[in-house]
């Protein structure tokens, strides 16, 4: 298995998990460096109080910055307001802004409870990389899922 072929799972509000599967959200902002190349799949977890994975996207870009630079450039597409965006950010040295591509739902959101009946997964506080075995329990909770995942992700994601 090769590194640059993981995924990310990354945790969002349901307002913002919305924004992104619709397209009206392309950037979604980090206080944290991100170091993720182009085309890495990212699995959206949505919080409380939906706690599913409800779809994914892709990786076009990471901008990593001052976050006064990150928001010049990205504001237009961050979905969330100025004084968010500051109240967010507050303290952080860097920012990574996330150009996010190609979003799709899943026909049927893959709950928390059904995640952790295969195991015990944990969703993130931010966000983190999935290795084989973590993309091999969250494929084992639907065809449908697995499917789609075999087809973002190839050999991560047994037959």
């Amino acid at each position: 298995m090769n590194d640059p072929e993981r995924a990310m799972l990354l945790s969002v509000h349901p307002r913002f998990a919305s924004a992104i599967l619709d397209g009206s959200k392309t950037v979604e902002v980090r206080r944290q460096r991100v170091a993720a190349p182009p085309g890495t799949p990212v699995l959206l977890y949505a919080t409380a109080p939906i706690m599913a994975l409800v779809g994914m996207a892709y990786i076009a870009s990471v901008d990593v910055a001052p976050p006064k630079d990150v928001w010049s450039v990205h504001r237009d597409r961050t979905g969330i307001t100025r004084r968010e965006y500051d109240a967010y950010m507050s303290g952080a040295a860097l920012a990574s802004g996330l150009t996010l591509e190609n979003p799709s739902s899943f026909e049927e959101p893959v709950t928390l409870g059904a995640l952790r009946a295969t195991g015990t997964f944990h969703p993130p506080q931010s966000y983190r990389y999935m290795k084989y075995n973590d993309l091999r329990q969250v494929a084992s909770t639907g065809s449908a899922l697995c499917e789609v995942l075999r087809k973002a992700l190839g050999d991560l994601v047994p037959a």
